[in-house]
């Protein structure tokens, strides 16, 4: 999953974001309340983690702005304020749900698989992808070919879960750099080449007809079709 951290306490904002990427989800963080809201409205995430209080503008507010523009994102409310009255607050601003600081990793990772499963989230929210007899499982983490589970890597995963998102279509080195490995700018290395070599190991190897197409000077294409 992409998901958006508005977050200005540094420790925390590290301990959840790190968390987050090694559990294989692509991750963006904004240190304010101003830069959290231009990107969860300029950009599309599966799940948003808000701070209630927020320099610029705070966490409700983000939250009340968003609903009122008809965005449904998963949010979950992070908040030093842990009595009734606040959490009340935070789920009528928009909240999915509210967890109270401190609190443990694994709590808050099961709380956003709950939060993203819920049909009340964002109409295209989806929780299993398939193309031909490949499926993937986004909450269970499962990857399986022709009934044959695979085993995947975080990287490949995430790798595996955009090309099926963007099936049929031609994805450059460029998309697969921001939206995978959270790069804007070309490191110059064989990275994509390295996993995309390994991905193909994995998904076609053994299978009659490959998923995983090279585009010669633009990138790949996850298709049935050669």
């Amino acid at each position: 999953m992409r998901i958006l951290v508005i977050e200005d306490d540094p420790g925390i904002a590290g301990f959840v974001v790190n968390g987050l990427a090694e559990a294989g989800h692509a991750v963006d963080h904004a240190a304010d309340g101003k830069e959290g809201l231009f990107l969860a409205t300029t950009n599309d995430y599966d799940a948003l983690i808000v701070d209630r209080m927020l320099p610029g503008v705070d966490g409700l507010t983000i939250l009340r702005t968003l609903r009122a523009s008809d965005r449904h994102t998963p949010a979950i409310i992070l908040s030093a304020l842990g009595e009734a009255e606040e959490k009340v607050k935070g789920l009528r601003a928009g909240a999915d749900d509210y967890l109270g600081k401190p609190f443990a990793f694994a709590e808050l990772l099961a709380r956003l698989e709950v939060v993203t499963r819920r049909p009340a989230g964002r109409p295209d929210q989806v929780t299993e992808l398939r193309v031909g007899d490949l499926e993937v499982d986004l909450l269970s983490r499962e990857v399986c070919r022709a009934g044959t589970v695979v085993d995947l890597q975080p990287r490949e995963f995430r790798l595996l879960e955009y090309l099926m998102r963007h099936h049929d279509q031609v994805v450059t080195r460029t998309m697969l750099l921001e939206n995978v490995w959270d790069y804007h700018f070309d490191p110059q290395t064989n990275i994509i080449d390295v996993h995309i070599s390994r991905l193909r190991s994995k998904i076609d190897k053994g299978f009659d007809k490959p998923l995983i197409h090279t585009v010669r000077g633009v990138g790949y294409r996850l298709s049935e079709s050669a």
